[in-house]
């Protein structure tokens, strides 16, 4: 389970001296603002496992585009938080994969291309990334009203009462917990990341019951092989409750870029270490299938004039349950190319999407469905 936090704020405080995202404790609130070290405005999300729900609905959120930039901005599910249908992740790169200084121009292009949503996590490069991040927003003076920035807490030091979700960390009762952080003026709105339907609801039912603050918005995995959460479980929260989707990894860890069709590159995610899980994934028999559809996408992504990559993220963005899609980029180009996305988006038509869909063979159909 974690917590992320979205803020819009100002001062960037630090710790041993350096620049964070996330400031010393607060000597008059409990240790739930210990481990959020904020002094933001915030959206809070909180992560656990995957579940199942029930039907699905068409969804319709708000939408506007940037004239300047042609960046299109979502509602935060019912919310009245506004955020870029594009972010910026920074898992793997910022203070791993990529030098300060591309992380700096990264951040830079995904700002000035309308970008206001930007990810990252306490344990993301043992917190070089949440000090990266802040550095180069504190560097370039960018108004901290127009960010919204998201940081995930769980798995923080390793004392056992440096991790984990207790009130010594971060909360003992979630929902009592984010409803304090909301009501200290730290955060605007707190949701959920990795959480099952189930848990979603009753963390809205134990809100209601006791008179606290629900959650706005669900951080869920959603890519053409991954899809039943954001198109079957969470129609049926954002109805009932509200409750919106922030997506990650919507090019699967890279295994839609398109780089691991003759194999795992030297220079790749999937050659870390680390990431053995991952290179295993894309030589096992699924993996191979999967490589064999992403051929047959191809010819699609050539005629609507885009790559692959754009097509993938394009495909995310035209589910209009999606507040906003996590973008993950190790180069400038890579990440210029993502967010040419923006630019595809029109031509996802009902036509192109069934044609996907015949191709995928993985469209989730809920009870509702089957019972019509």
């Amino acid at each position: 389970m974690q917590v992320s936090i979205a803020c819009t704020e100002h001062n960037l405080k630090s710790r041993n001296g350096e620049d964070r995202l996330l400031s010393k404790q607060s000597s008059t609130a409990p240790n739930v603002v210990n481990a959020a070290r904020a002094k933001f405005r915030t959206v809070a999300i909180i992560a656990r496992s995957l579940g199942t729900f029930t039907p699905q609905h068409h969804i319709s959120l708000k939408e506007s585009t940037a004239k300047q930039t042609g960046m299109k901005y979502r509602n935060l599910g019912k919310s009245g938080l506004r955020v870029s249908c594009l972010g910026l992740g920074t898992w793997v790169t910022f203070g791993g994969q990529i030098s300060d200084e591309v992380a700096e121009r990264l951040m830079t292009i995904a700002y000035e291309s309308g970008v206001n949503l930007f990810d990252t996590a306490e344990v993301y490069a043992a917190g070089k990334a949440e000090v990266i991040l802040g550095s180069i927003i504190k560097k370039k003076g960018w108004r901290r009203s127009s960010l919204v920035i998201t940081t995930k807490l769980y798995w923080g030091g390793k004392a056992e009462t440096e991790r984990g979700l207790s009130r010594k960390h971060i909360i003992e009762e979630i929902v009592r917990a984010m409803t304090h952080v909301i009501n200290q003026g730290m955060a605007m709105y707190w949701g959920t990341s990795r959480w099952s339907a189930m848990e979603i609801m009753e963390a809205y039912s134990v809100a209601r019951q006791f008179n606290m603050i629900p959650p706005v918005c669900e951080q869920a995995e959603y890519h053409l092989f991954q899809r039943e959460k954001v198109e079957v479980q969470l129609p049926e929260l954002y109805h009932k409750i509200g409750v919106g989707a922030m997506t990650w990894s919507p090019l699967a860890c890279g295994i839609i870029s398109g780089k691991y069709g003759n194999g795992v590159p030297e220079s790749s995610r999937a050659s870390l270490k680390c990431y053995q899980w991952l290179k295993e994934r894309i030589v096992s028999e699924e993996g191979r299938k999967q490589q064999n559809k992403l051929k047959d996408l191809s010819p699609i992504a050539e005629r609507l004039g885009c790559t692959l990559p754009q097509l993938a993220v394009a495909w995310c963005l035209r589910n209009e349950g999606v507040s906003s899609v996590l973008l993950g980029s190790s180069t400038p180009e890579q990440l210029i190319e993502n967010l040419g996305a923006i630019q595809v988006l029109p031509k996802m038509t009902t036509h192109v999407v069934n044609e996907i869909d015949n191709i995928l063979r993985n469209k989730p159909y809920s009870k509702k469905d089957y019972r019509s």
